[in-house]
C-alpha cells in the first residue's frame, strides 16, 4: 500500500502547524484511501521515522515524503538527505521516495499568483 508524508520545518510556536493539520486534513477527505502523516524535521513531533513507523503499522510498504518547503534551502539540500537515508536503513523493507519542495512546483507558484490577484 502506498502513502504519503507532509514533511515541514517545524517551529516552537505550535499554532504554526495549524496550515499543516488542514492540509492533512483535506488529504484524508479528498485521497481517504491514501494514508497520510504529518512529519516535521525540528521543534515539533512527529519526527519522519514516527511518521513512517506509524504508516506501516498500518500496512504502508511504499512511502512518499512530500517537503511541505517553498524551496530548496539548506535544511532540504544537506538535512533532508540525510534523515531520509537514515530512514531508510532504518525501515530496509519500505520503498521511501521524496518529491522536489512543493513550492518547486509551477501549479503552486500559480496558486499563489491566484491568491494575490484574488486579493486586489
Amino acid at each position: 500500500m502506498k502513502a504519503i508524508i507532509l514533511f515541514g520545518h517545524g517551529a516552537r510556536d505550535t499554532r504554526w502547524r495549524e496550515p499543516f493539520d488542514r492540509l492533512a486534513a483535506l488529504w484524508r477527505n479528498q485521497q481517504g484511501q491514501t494514508p497520510v502523516e504529518l512529519a516535521f524535521l525540528e521543534m515539533m513531533q512527529p519526527s519522519l521515522s514516527e511518521a513512517i513507523a506509524k504508516l506501516t503499522a498500518v500496512g504502508a510498504s511504499e512511502i512518499i515524503v512530500v517537503p511541505v518547503f517553498f524551496g530548496q534551502g539548506g535544511h532540504l539540500r544537506n538535512d533532508f538527505p540525510k534523515l531520509l537515508e537514515e530512514c531508510r536503513s532504518q525501515y530496509p523493507n519500505i520503498a521511501l521516495s521524496a518529491t522536489p519542495a512543493v513550492g518547486e512546483d509551477e501549479a503552486v507558484l500559480q496558486a499563489i499568483i491566484d491568491f494575490g490577484a484574488k486579493v486586489l
